[in-house]
């Protein structure tokens, strides 16, 4: 897991091929807003979010946040946890996210 700043995930991000944007925030929230072309699991889902998880291709690279950048740094730690090679948190979360959004 690699913690990136709000500009070393978008750049990062932008450069990747094998990129999937995971949003890890609750359906409420997303209503606020969300980055586009995000795949959203909650984190609160507790087993339910291992078992989504369990469902990802393992071998893609995965730009994760939540609204402030703890639970996806959670979440990147138990993406670890179950085999994922690269997660990367969004320090900051979206509440400081300054690129696109979706409505």
């Amino acid at each position: 897991m690699a913690d990136l700043t709000q500009e070393e995930w978008a750049a990062q991000l932008e450069q990747d091929s094998n990129a999937v944007i995971l949003d890890v925030r609750t359906e409420q929230e997303i209503e606020e807003g969300y980055i586009p072309n995000a795949q959203n699991i909650d984190i609160y889902l507790g087993q339910g979010f291992v078992d989504e998880l369990e469902k990802l291709d393992k071998s893609k690279n995965y730009y994760v946040y939540c609204r402030s950048g703890n639970r996806s740094g959670q979440a990147c730690a138990i993406m670890n946890s179950l085999g994922f090679e690269s997660a990367y948190n969004l320090q900051g979360g979206f509440m400081n996210w300054q690129g696109d959004v979706a409505q």
